[in-house]
C-alpha cells in the first residue's frame, strides 16, 4: 500500500524555499524549493554531488544556508545545530551507525537524554518509556541485549528508536538499506510504514530506485544542485527516475558475459585472520578466482569480509594459510610488493584506505603509482604528465570537481569513490579486489562501474567482488560464496543462486551448502 493516512491531503510539515549553499568552487544547492507533507514517506534521490547530503545537513543544523528559508509547521525557523533540530522534532539516522557496542540497547537509546531524579538516572522510568515506544512502533528488540551482538538490521532499529525517544516527528534516513539483506529490508519497510501510519514523517534517501518506488509516497529528484521534479511514486518507474537523475537514459541491467575457463589468478588456501583482541575473524577460508571470472563474496557486514580482504592485499597478516597471485606466494609480501605483483584494490573504506583526503585529486589519482616512468621526470614528478592523466580520468569517470588541485576531502562521497575506482582501473592489474565498489554511487555511476567490471573481466582479469548488495552480486558474479561468522557457509554458481537463498545463508540459515564446481 502506498500513501500514509491522509498524507495526500495533509499540509506540509516542512517547506524549503530557495535554499542555496555554496562551497569554494561548488554550488551545492541552487535555489532548492520543496515541501514534505505530514505523515508521508518522501524519497530524495539524485546523482552523486546532486546536493542531497548538503540539503539534509542544512535541515539537521550541520550547515547554514547562504540564502533561502526553512519553514517548520508553517513558521520560519533557523536551525543552528543538531540539538536545535531535535528540539523542533527533526531527527536523522545516519548510514554509519553511532552506537556503543558494549552498551545495551536501552543504554544506547537513552544516552545523553537520560531522565534524572535527585541526581540519579531514573532507569525504570526510561525503560518503561523505551519499551512503550518499541511496542508502539513494532520494534522487536531486547532492551538488555549488548548492541555489539545484534544484527545490522537490529542495530538500525536501535538508531531509529534513539531519535524517536528524543521526540522526532520527522526522521531523515540516509541510505538505510545499504548494508541490509533482503529479509532485513522487508522488516525495515514494515517498521517505516508503521511509523508513517502512526503519523510520523520520513525523508528516505537512497540510490536503490526499486526500493524507493516500493516505500515512498512521493519522490523528489535532484540534479546538479537543483530540483528536477517531485512526482507521486505510483506515477514513476526506475528508468524514468534514472533519466531524471543523470540527464540521459540509463541502461538499468548490464548484461553479464559468461566466464571462460581461464587460469587461476588468485588462490586463497586455508586462510585464517585475527581481528581486534586476537579473536579469529576469518577461519580456514579457501577459494580461487580464474582469469576472466568475477567471484563474489556476499555476507552481512561484520562477518569477516574486511579482515579477509585486508589479509589478501597485505594490510593485515594471515594467522594461517597462503595467498597466491598468478601462482606466486605473496603471503609474506608488503602492500607495495603485492601491488607490483598485479593486485589492485578498491577498499571498502575509501577515507581510511583509499585516499589521502588533504591531498589533491591529481595526487590521489596516481597514489601508489607515482614512481612509474610515465609520471616522473628524473627525480621529480612530471606535472604536465600527471595533469594530462588526471584530466583524462576525471572526464572518463565524470569526477566533478573545481579542478585537479581540489583536495579529495572537498569532494562528495560519490566523487571520492569514483576517484578511487578511476585509479584502480587504470593500470591493468592481474587481480582486482573490489570491496563495496558502488557504495554511495548513483545509478549512472553504478552502471559505469558494472560496465568497467565486465570489460576488464572480458580482457582476462580476475575480479574478487566483496559486496553487501545482493542485487549487485547477482548482476555481476559468475560464482558466489557466502561468508558467515568467518567461514564460507556456501558456494554457488550464478545460475543456482537467488536473493532469498543467499539471504538465508547470510543470516546463518539454509541447508548444507551446495558446492560449486571449481
Amino acid at each position: 500500500m502506498t500513501g500514509g493516512l491522509g498524507a495526500t491531503s495533509a499540509p506540509p510539515i516542512l517547506e524549503l524555499h530557495e535554499i542555496t549553499k555554496r562551497f569554494p568552487g561548488v554550488l551545492a544547492n541552487d535555489r532548492i524549493s520543496l515541501n514534505v507533507r505530514a505523515g508521508e514517506i518522501h524519497a530524495l534521490v539524485g546523482e552523486n554531488g546532486a546536493g542531497k547530503t548538503t540539503l539534509m545537513s542544512i535541515l539537521y543544523g550541520l550547515y547554514q544556508p547562504d540564502a533561502g528559508q526553512v519553514l517548520w509547521r508553517g513558521r520560519p525557523v533557523g536551525i543552528r545545530s543538531s540539538s536545535a533540530a531535535l528540539e523542533l522534532g527533526i531527527g536523522m539516522v545516519h548510514q554509519h551507525f553511532m552506537l556503543i557496542p558494549p552498551f545495551t540497547v536501552l543504554e544506547n537509546v537513552i544516552l545523553g537524554a537520560e531522565p534524572v531524579r535527585a541526581g540519579v538516572v531514573a532507569l525504570a522510568q526510561a525503560r518503561a518509556r523505551v519499551a512503550r515506544l518499541a511496542e508502539l512502533h513494532g520494534f522487536d528488540l531486547e532492551l538488555d541485549a549488548r548492541v555489539g551482538r545484534l544484527s545490522v538490521g537490529e542495530q538500525q532499529r536501535v538508531e531509529i528508536l534513539k531519535v524517536l525517544y528524543r521526540g522526532a516527528q520527522l526522521l531523515i534516513l540516509d541510505e538505510p538499506t545499504a548494508v541490509l539483506v533482503p529479509q532485513e529490508v522487508r522488516e525495515l519497510f514494515r517498521n517505516l510504514r508503521h511509523l508513517r501510519d502512526q503519523g510520523r514523517t520520513i525523508i528516505f534517501i537512497s540510490h536503490k530506485l526499486d526500493e524507493v518506488l516500493e516505500i515512498a509516497d512521493r519522490i523528489t529528484v535532484l540534479r546538479r544542485g537543483r530540483v528536477i521534479e517531485t512526482v507521486e511514486a505510483p506515477c514513476a518507474g526506475p528508468a524514468m527516475l534514472a533519466e531524471m537523475m543523470v540527464g540521459r537514459p540509463v541502461l538499468m541491467n548490464v548484461s553479464r558475459s559468461p566466464a571462460p575457463s581461464g587460469a587461476v589468478r588468485l588462490e586463497v588456501q586455508g586462510v585464517s585472520v585475527e581481528g581486534a583482541g586476537g579473536r579469529r575473524r576469518v577461519r580456514d577460508v579457501s577459494f580461487s578466482v580464474r582469469a576472466g571470472e568475477i567471484y563474489a563474496i556476499a555476507g552481512v557486514q561484520g562477518n569477516g569480509q574486511a579482515e579477509l580482504v585486508e589479509s589478501i592485499v597485505g594490510l593485515r597478516p594471515a594467522a594461517a594459510g597462503r595467498i597466491l597471485v598468478a601462482g606466486r606466494d605473496v603471503t609474506a609480501l608488503s602492500v607495495a610488493a603485492r601491488r607490483a605483483a598485479g593486485l589492485a584494490h578498491i577498499p571498502e573504506d575509501r577515507h581510511r584506505l583509499g585516499l589521502v583526503l588533504p591531498m589533491s585529486a591529481r595526487e590521489n589519482l596516481i597514489l601508489g603509482h607515482h614512481r612509474r616512468e610515465a609520471f616522473t621526470g628524473g627525480l621529480l614528478l612530471d606535472d604536465r604528465a600527471v595533469d594530462r592523466f588526471a584530466a583524462q580520468r576525471c572526464r572518463e569517470y565524470d569526477i566533478r570537481l573545481a579542478g585537479p588541485a581540489t583536495p579529495a576531502l572537498a569532494l562528495s562521497g560519490g566523487n571520492q569513490q569514483r576517484l578511487v575506482i578511476a585509479r584502480e582501473f587504470a593500470f591493468t592489474p592481474i587481480v582486482l579486489i573490489a570491496a563495496q565498489p558502488t557504495r554511495g554511487l548513483d545509478v549512472g555511476a553504478t552502471e559505469l562501474v558494472y560496465r568497467r567490471l565486465q570489460r576488464i573481466k572480458e580482457q582476462g582479469l580476475a575480479v574478487l567482488l566483496v559486496s553487501f548488495d545482493l542485487e549487485e552480486v547477482l548482476a555481476l558474479a559468475d560464482r558466489i560464496a557466502v561468508l558467515y561468522n568467518g567461514r564460507i557457509a556456501g558456494e554457488f554458481r550464478h545460475e543456482d543462486a537467488d536473493a532469498a537463498t543467499l539471504g538465508l545463508y547470510m543470516t546463518g540459515g539454509g541447508p548444507p551448502a551446495r558446492q560449486a564446481a571449481p
